[in-house]
């Protein structure tokens, strides 16, 4: 089973600006929990145990969210606020550790990856990208969950893939695959990668949404992967290298996606996660009921 996994967080966030100008961009609130919280959720839902926080030195209020702070904890507790208390103490779960690596030069994921190294060794582990929530809703297992069953049933690397409009597909990652495409929870043979092909040149409708499941064997070969655009080394660069050697397979998703690295994902992910809210559904579906109504 994979106990571990990557989360790169050392981006500056453009995309959120005027947002992110003072706070990480993943530290802006949905409903009541930052975007990186969702995301270690995600994570520990599935299992994982350890996660490796690729940080910058602008990003510490990241950190500091996972870690303890006595002082608000010793006055939640004298005032009696025990709820509130339950939850600060409740973010990370005991069971599991938050270890933060920096990555001291923006070099692209496939450098933010292997600053990991140290800490995750020769075990595989999992990079969830903390751009792009995955929201399980009502299923019973989420697809991080999913993907690692499919990895520990063929050792082979996982690339989690949702299904998007043919009209869509030049904006994203699209995977070309070895035979028909999955269906939901399953996983298919990889043939390759293409960024942002034309329309009409789409090997597939199955777009990459930032979840990975590798073998510590991608180290070796991101060391080795020179600098492409941006002179960034790029993860895809590695995981071509890697499908090549060892093959690799697509897992399409059941859940669904938000993208958080642009504003728009950010309010579609608030309206998705606010109208099922245990505290704040009910109140939060009437708003809209009455804003639909005036417009």
């Amino acid at each position: 089973m994979i106990k571990k996994a990557v989360l790169p967080v050392a981006g500056l966030g453009t995309r959120c600006l005027p947002a992110s100008k003072a706070i990480p961009k993943e530290m802006i609130t949905i409903v009541d929990k930052p975007v990186i919280q969702y995301v270690v959720e995600e994570a520990v839902a599935a299992g994982i145990k350890e996660i490796v926080l690729v940080t910058h030195s602008s990003k510490s209020a990241i950190e500091n969210h996972f870690d303890k702070n006595f002082e608000l904890e010793a006055m939640l507790e004298a005032k009696g606020k025990d709820e509130l208390l339950a939850e600060v103490r409740n973010i990370v779960p005991e069971d599991v550790s938050i270890i933060a690596v920096r990555q001291p030069v923006a070099l692209g994921l496939g450098h933010a990856v292997l600053c990991a190294q140290s800490v995750i060794g020769d075990d595989p582990f999992a990079v969830l990208l903390p751009d792009v929530l995955v929201d399980a809703g009502e299923l019973s297992q989420n697809d991080l969950a999913g993907m690692i069953e499919a990895y520990d049933k063929s050792g082979q690397a996982q690339i989690m893939v949702e299904n998007v409009p043919q009209e869509m597909t030049h904006k994203y990652g699209i995977v070309a695959l070895e035979g028909e495409a999955p269906a939901p929870g399953d996983s298919a043979s990889l043939t390759g990668m293409v960024e942002k092909p034309k329309v009409e040149e789409a090997p597939s409708s199955l777009a990459v949404i930032g979840r990975y499941l590798l073998p510590a064997a991608i180290f070796p070969l991101l060391a080795e992967t020179q600098p492409g655009a941006g002179n960034e080394i790029q993860l895809t660069d590695a995981l071509e290298t890697l499908r090549q050697q060892q093959g690799a397979e697509a897992y399409r998703m059941r859940g669904n996606t938000y993208d958080c690295g642009h504003q728009l994902g950010y309010l579609e992910a608030t309206l998705a996660l606010a109208k099922r809210h245990p505290q704040y559904g009910e109140g939060f579906r009437s708003l809209l009921s009455r804003y639909a109504n005036e417009g």
